[in-house]
């Protein structure tokens, strides 16, 4: 088997009507490429699992991954950055709210040939294109500018799931649960350079949102502490060399 040039990971945690779509979106978004799909099923308790194995079938590119017990959303995206097989990771939500149609956009700002040595991660930006509720919005909105003030890491959004990185990159990182809303900043710390390209969002169809907008902004700002943390003890050499 071709080892591929790009894995796509999707964490999922009751998506059943979601995920089979989302998975035949990608596959027709990257076609001609090499690249695999790695759906996490971070133990759902609907038929997430068993439409995905299903599809396995139609899409012999399709891997499926499944946690033993619930772990959240970074550790999924830990599992299949783990698993994949890709040196460019793509990550989306399996809500089926971030287009895969835009999978190229991140994909190829990061691989370009003019890509400085050092960029390690370019996020998609839902800000002109957000389809959800007015406080939603609101609440993203608020918390995204705090962050940014605080960790200086220049995302307008970083709850976007819509993300290319490189894989040797991501595993660098120190990880903590709620990791994935952090990535630029982790990557900052680490010297990497991040990038960020405008992308759609669309309104989800099926099942409801896992998070609420006050549960989700306390768990960003309690974190957004140990990460100032991490970044006051960070001790960057810009690089080595071997003699």
């Amino acid at each position: 088997m071709t080892k591929p040039q790009i894995s796509v990971v999707v964490p999922a945690y009751n998506e059943a009507g979601n995920v089979v779509p989302l998975a035949r979106e990608i596959a027709e978004a990257l076609s001609g490429r090499e690249f695999e799909i790695l759906f996490v099923d971070d133990c759902s308790s609907d038929t997430t699992r068993q439409e995905l194995i299903d599809a396995k079938t139609e899409l012999p590119m399709l891997r499926v991954i499944a946690h033993r017990h619930n772990a959240g959303q970074s550790r999924s995206v830990r599992t299949g950055v783990m698993h994949a097989r890709g040196a460019v990771i793509c990550t989306l939500d399996g809500d089926g709210q971030n287009p895969p149609e835009n999978l190229p956009t991140v994909v190829d700002a990061l691989i370009r040939d003019d890509a400085p040595d050092n960029l390690a991660l370019v996020g998609g930006d839902r800000s002109a294109n957000r389809q959800d509720s007015a406080w939603k919005k609101f609440a993203s909105r608020f918390g995204n500018g705090i962050r940014k003030a605080m960790l200086n890491d220049n995302c307008n959004d970083t709850g976007c799931g819509l993300k290319a990185f490189k894989r040797a990159a991501y595993l660098e990182l120190p990880f903590f649960d709620h990791q994935h809303r952090f990535l630029p900043a982790l990557m900052n710390r680490e010297g990497y350079l991040c990038e960020f390209r405008p992308v759609t969002h669309r309104h989800r169809t099926i099942g409801s949102s896992k998070y609420t907008n006050f549960g989700r902004l306390f768990a960003s700002l309690t974190d957004m502490m140990g990460v100032m943390w991490l970044n006051s003890r960070a001790r960057n050499p810009r690089g080595s060399d071997e003699f």
